[in-house]
């Protein structure tokens, strides 16, 4: 496949371009969104270390992937773009709780028996859901604002230090406001605080992990689509979804 060569650019300027791949990276970013959210949220698991237990949830396996996809639509798209994303993701994740509500609320037919399971899976304690919606939300948005600042800044040198410095940002603070949301009340303090500094940690080393193969995409995205975008005069403001 032939490439463009790259050239640098910033978003205002970029507002009309017809981007190849850009709505893919989107739907990969929602796609992972809900499905850790819906799949990897509903299992606990462990982890053994030194021979002690270390339980966590499943999800925390894929939802830092959200965290890398969103690093690379603002490295490569801008935070304009990401910010659309972002917005739809929010988006989807509230339908996806109006539709699990309704759905598990709606009578079982008659000789079905899986309604106890059912509602185990999807029937997610409403404040679990909202806190889970505001975390995203507020989490996402600081890691890409981050992700665009620290490029104009470091003027596109060491990638690696900007998608690890965003998400220990973004995640910390999808952390310090999901875990107490979630759960201070229901769980002991010292519970709550253990388990959100240790899921941050993890989700942090995840993305430290993936490194390499941040890298790579960016690199790939980079050469295709042709531009190297940044934010120079983006109104950062999250209230909106024009680019």
């Amino acid at each position: 496949m032939s490439t463009d060569p790259i050239k640098r650019s910033t978003a205002a300027s970029q507002a009309g371009h017809n981007f190849r791949f850009f709505d893919f990276v989107m739907a990969a970013f929602v796609t992972i969104l809900l499905l850790s959210n819906v799949i990897g949220a509903a299992k606990p698991t462990f982890i053994t270390i030194s021979g002690e237990q270390w339980v966590y949830g499943a999800g925390i396996l894929f939802f830092p992937l959200g965290y890398v996809i969103g690093d690379i639509l603002t490295e490569v798209y801008g935070y304009a773009r990401a910010r659309r994303v972002i917005w739809a993701g929010f988006a989807a994740l509230v339908f996806m709780a109006f539709m699990s509500w309704v759905v598990v609320s709606l009578p079982p037919a008659e000789g079905w028996e899986g309604q106890a399971a059912y509602e185990s899976v999807f029937g997610q304690v409403p404040r679990i859901v909202a806190a889970s919606i505001v975390a995203f939300w507020a989490g996402e948005f600081v890691n890409s604002y981050v992700m665009a600042r620290m490029k104009v800044w470091t003027q596109g040198k060491k990638l690696w230090t900007r998608t690890i410095g965003s998400t220990v940002v973004g995640q910390g603070v999808d952390s310090l406001i999901f875990y107490p949301l979630a759960f201070w009340g229901v769980w002991e303090t010292s519970a709550v605080l253990t388990v959100m500094v240790t899921n941050w940690l993890l989700k942090v080393l995840w993305e430290a992990v993936l490194t390499p193969v941040t890298y790579a995409v960016v690199g790939w995205l980079k050469r295709r689509e042709g531009v190297d975008i940044y934010d120079e005069s983006t109104n950062f403001t999250p209230f909106s979804t024009s680019i």
